[in-house]
């Protein structure tokens, strides 16, 4: 028996439906990264729902901190 799980995954980010999102300056990006790092350091790892709220909020900030270190380099 065979089980379409198409439906079951949709991607956190797809640049090709996702509008190109605001950069920030790269000091900027490097302060939220560092104060996101801090944030979420201590987190319990035995919690789902932390682990799950740290992953979104570190993904995010990781994209914006490459997204301003392209934006730096000129790409």
């Amino acid at each position: 028996m065979s089980v379409d799980t198409s439906a079951l995954h949709q991607p956190l980010l797809d640049p090709a439906d996702d509008p190109a999102p605001w950069v920030p300056p790269l000091d900027l990006a490097l302060d939220l990264a560092r104060a996101t790092l801090a944030e979420h350091g201590t987190a319990n790892i035995h919690d789902p729902a932390a682990m799950l709220c740290a992953a979104v909020h570190l993904g995010m900030r990781l994209r914006a901190l490459v997204a301003a270190l392209d934006k730096e380099a000129g790409r």
